[in-house]
């Protein structure tokens, strides 16, 4: 799963944004503030940056001065209508795109996925027991036959890919799900969805042998896989 990082101090939008990155199958680190991105910057991994150009401590320009000497990972300004002088600070600074407030939001997902490309970190490969996910097109296969996933089994799939090194409560989950595809999601219904997804992945669903059930605990990947 690629991980995002999002600076935006308006909660609005930074909420909207976390919706709809989360629905497309995005993790997401928030900062609503300069000093907090700093913070941030230090603390994790992302495959790239949504930068807001102004914030109540300073501007944006220095949170991906930041990035780009931590880490060479695509960054997007998030700016105001009209504001062409910090659109041109932004590219001379590194930046690798800009959209402008207000935006749509396939747009934003569609200039995302082509800062990921060019930048070689669009997607990867993952392979179990004859289930293959390319996570740069979403495309599934079982046995060389692709499978359709809805929205939701497709980001269930995803997160358990995210965590495969670790068993994954049942909270966790249900705080990755709750906002795909705009769907409530709740321990009922998170049962029906594992139900779901292993009958479209599992060679035998009554004996799942890829997303394996921990009692009491949770659930964890099938530890024989390979991600490239």
């Amino acid at each position: 799963m690629k991980r995002i990082f999002l600076v935006e101090d308006d909660k609005a939008i930074a909420k909207n944004l976390m919706l709809l990155l989360r629905s497309e199958g995005f993790a997401v680190i928030h900062a609503s503030t300069r000093s907090e991105a700093l913070v941030a910057i230090t603390e994790n991994k992302f495959d790239l940056a949504l930068i807001d150009i102004s914030l109540p401590d300073g501007n944006g320009f220095t949170v991906c001065t930041e990035i780009k000497e931590t880490e060479d990972v695509p960054v997007i300004f998030l700016t105001a209508s009209g504001d062409e002088a910090s659109v041109v600070t932004g590219l001379n600074m590194g930046a690798d795109d800009y959209i402008t407030k207000p935006f749509r939001p396939r747009e934003l997902i569609a200039r995302i996925g082509t800062a990921l490309r060019k930048s070689g970190r669009s997607g990867t490969d993952f392979e179990i027991l004859g289930l293959h996910v390319d996570t740069a097109s979403g495309i599934v296969k079982k046995n060389g036959k692709e499978i359709f996933l809805s929205a939701l089994e497709y980001r269930l799939l995803l997160v358990f890919i995210s965590n495969s090194k670790g068993i994954i409560t049942r909270g966790k989950l249900l705080d990755e799900l709750w906002d795909a595809a705009g769907e409530f999601v709740n321990d009922n219904t998170l049962t029906v969805y594992i139900k779901r997804l292993r009958e479209k992945i599992e060679n035998d669903p009554a004996k799942p042998q890829i997303i394996l059930t921990v009692r009491g605990m949770g659930y964890r990947l099938r530890g024989e896989h390979a991600s490239k």
